[in-house]
């Protein structure tokens, strides 16, 4: 957290938060929503300028309900999440990339949707891989040792027999079945916070 932050809260502890217009969307952009966007559940506008994503991704945290939020000075501004708390993205360098720039040196947990959203822990952190760079992953899954063919993965995604596995970074993680509706409460995250 940035420090002029630390200072706000300590100078204004009881600003009300804020919730609704802050959105992170499934390709990983920050969006505002404004009252017209909230009103009729549009997405929002990007966040492009360069200082404003640095810091909400610097000062972007969890509370003890699983509600994330960016503390933008002594207000935690709530953020709408259409999928995960974080998004990931191939990189050639660094693997997987978070939409706030960390690299993820390793993989602890994966789960894949029965419609083929890739889902990853990493030190605790919750990603849904962007679904641009799902195919780049599917050359590193494999079922009982066997690299995963399309066909193979929909019978596997269909209840079918099997152990899939993602290969990251000379690790081979066990990828589980999760249903798309269930993420938020089996991960133990808030989609939508409210007060």
């Amino acid at each position: 957290m940035d420090d002029i932050v630390k200072k706000a809260m300590a100078k204004w502890p009881d600003v009300p938060h804020c919730y609704g217009w802050l959105a992170l969307d499934a390709r990983g952009a920050w969006r505002m929503r404004d009252e017209r966007a909230q009103h009729l559940n549009l997405p929002g506008d990007k966040v492009v300028q360069t200082a404003l994503l640095g810091f909400i991704n610097r000062n972007y945290m969890a509370d003890e309900r699983g509600c994330w939020y960016f503390q933008n000075g002594p207000q935690r501004v709530f953020v709408n999440l259409e999928a995960t708390p974080f998004i990931a993205r191939t990189d050639p360098a660094h693997g997987l990339v978070l939409h706030t720039g960390e690299a993820l040196d390793a993989i602890e947990q994966a789960w894949m949707t029965e419609s083929g959203e890739l889902i990853v822990s990493s030190a605790g952190k919750i990603a849904q891989v962007d679904d641009r760079d799902v195919a780049q992953l599917m050359g590193a899954l494999d079922i009982d040792g066997i690299g995963a063919s399309d066909e193979a993965l929909m019978g596997w995604l269909e209840g079918g027999a099997g152990t899939l596995t993602l290969r990251y970074k000379d690790l081979a993680v066990p990828v589980e079945p999760i249903a798309r509706a269930q993420v938020a409460t089996q991960l133990h995250f808030v989609r939508m916070p409210a007060p």
